[in-house]
């Protein structure tokens, strides 16, 4: 028994000291405090700005057509898709109760123009009376009263006649009115181009325009010129000019591009979601379309990318090797990097600056940075780095927030670095 209790003993001393010197090892042995990067050089390339914006398309020109006369559609002559020319019927309207209110009117000037003639005979009596009353008077064959009643009967007449040509011409102006009325019955195409937007249908009833908003029946185009009106948003607005190349992508062609450039920047600003979280402002800006493509067609979605500035052959390096420091400044003219410069100083932002991490041996040394534009995968360097540098570009978490000025560094030979000229 005595011995089974020594070896129990011992083997729990043994266990004991394994555990301990487990746990030595991992408190006390030196710790890799380098941190993992990759590593890409400084190049030359071309670097074109770009703004991103959606929208859609839409043609030159484009007319709405309504009637202006309420009533029946009786003839339609075409369907959606179909061409027209400039002149051509495209609608015509039920004309019964327009043509029945276009006859009384014409009744009514016959009737005034019956009563003119009317009103001339009576004012050539009246003044054939008073010229033999006033011959009579002039004898002493008639009185004063006599003369003074034929004077007043032909005075009557003479604003009879004048009463019957005013009733008249109001009465011809209201036919000529009825007539054009009644000729608006029939609908003509104002210009050349496709039917659009076709709305109606032969028996359907339309309501005018003489009475509030009025049918809107149709729409005709002009295909031949197409644009696309896209927004954009408020912060790329100011680098959008009159002229800009575009490249335009319609939804429903994916694999085609189309090129264009800007002809119309808009000045007013079209907001969305008002006083909410997710308002959005932006501006409509219109691209002429220059390839053309028969497959376009109004109304089609696209996504549009403007080209708004380019240079050429300039330093760059991968867009995610540029960050910011708040106490970069700091930092760098306590390791001596930079000189004070005091001019300097007083004309410092309070934007924090850009760096970019630079492999210095094993270590990382923060070089600021002035930039220029950028596009998808690169940005301009336009001073503070030198051609062929090697630049620390990842990873994401390294170069944000991992990194300081002296830090050491390994190459992370799992990711190949991007170097070399393009």
């Amino acid at each position: 028994m005595a011995k089974k209790s020594r070896k129990a003993r011992n083997l729990t001393l043994i266990g004991l000291g394994i555990f301990v010197l487990i746990l030595g090892y991992f408190l006390f042995s030196p710790k890799d405090e380098t941190i993992p990067v990759t590593i890409d050089k400084v190049t030359k390339r071309t670097i074109t700005q770009r703004v991103s914006a959606i929208g859609k398309i839409r043609p030159e020109t484009e007319v709405k057509i309504s009637s202006e006369a309420s009533g029946e559609i009786i003839s339609l002559g075409f369907r959606d898709g179909d061409s027209v020319t400039k002149g051509q019927l495209l609608v015509r309207i039920q004309p019964d109760i327009v043509s029945s209110q276009l006859e009384q009117f014409s009744a009514s000037a016959d009737a005034a123009k019956i009563a003119i003639d009317g009103a001339r005979a009576e004012m050539d009596r009246a003044n054939a009376d008073y010229k033999r009353i006033n011959d009579l008077y002039g004898k002493q064959f008639a009185s004063k009263e006599e003369l003074d009643r034929a004077k007043a009967a032909m005075d009557q007449a003479i604003s009879r006649y004048k009463a019957s040509g005013s009733e008249y011409s109001r009465s011809f102006s209201a036919l000529k009115q009825m007539r054009s009325q009644a000729s608006r019955t029939t609908i003509y195409a104002p210009m050349s181009g496709t039917v659009t937007n076709l709305s109606v249908e032969a028996g359907e009833k339309v309501v005018g325009t003489a009475q509030m908003q009025g049918t809107e029946m149709m729409r005709i185009a002009d295909l031949n010129v197409m644009n696309a009106w896209v927004d954009v948003d408020e912060n790329d607005i100011v680098f959008v000019k009159i002229g800009d190349t575009a490249r335009i992508r319609v939804d429903a062609m994916p694999e085609v591009e189309l090129l264009g450039y800007v002809y119309e920047i808009g000045h007013s600003a079209k907001t969305a979601a008002a006083g909410t979280q997710e308002e959005v402002t932006n501006f409509q800006v219109k691209i002429r379309i220059i390839d053309k493509n028969n497959q376009l067609r109004p109304g089609m979605s696209c996504s549009v990318e403007i080209d708004t500035e380019t240079h050429y052959d300039v330093l760059s390096v991968p867009l995610q090797a540029v960050t910011v420091r708040m106490n970069a400044q700091k930092e760098e003219e306590e390791s001596g990097s930079i000189t004070e410069d005091k001019s300097a100083k007083k004309t410092m932002t309070k934007r924090p600056p850009s760096v970019v991490f630079i492999k210095d041996g094993n270590t990382a040394k923060m070089v600021n940075v002035e930039t220029g534009l950028s596009d998808r995968g690169f940005i301009e360097i336009s001073k503070g780095l030198k051609l062929g540098q090697e630049i620390i570009s990842g990873s994401f978490q390294a170069v944000n927030k991992l990194l300081m000025n002296g830090s050491m560094i390994r190459i992370d030979n799992g990711t190949s670095p991007e170097s070399g000229e393009k």
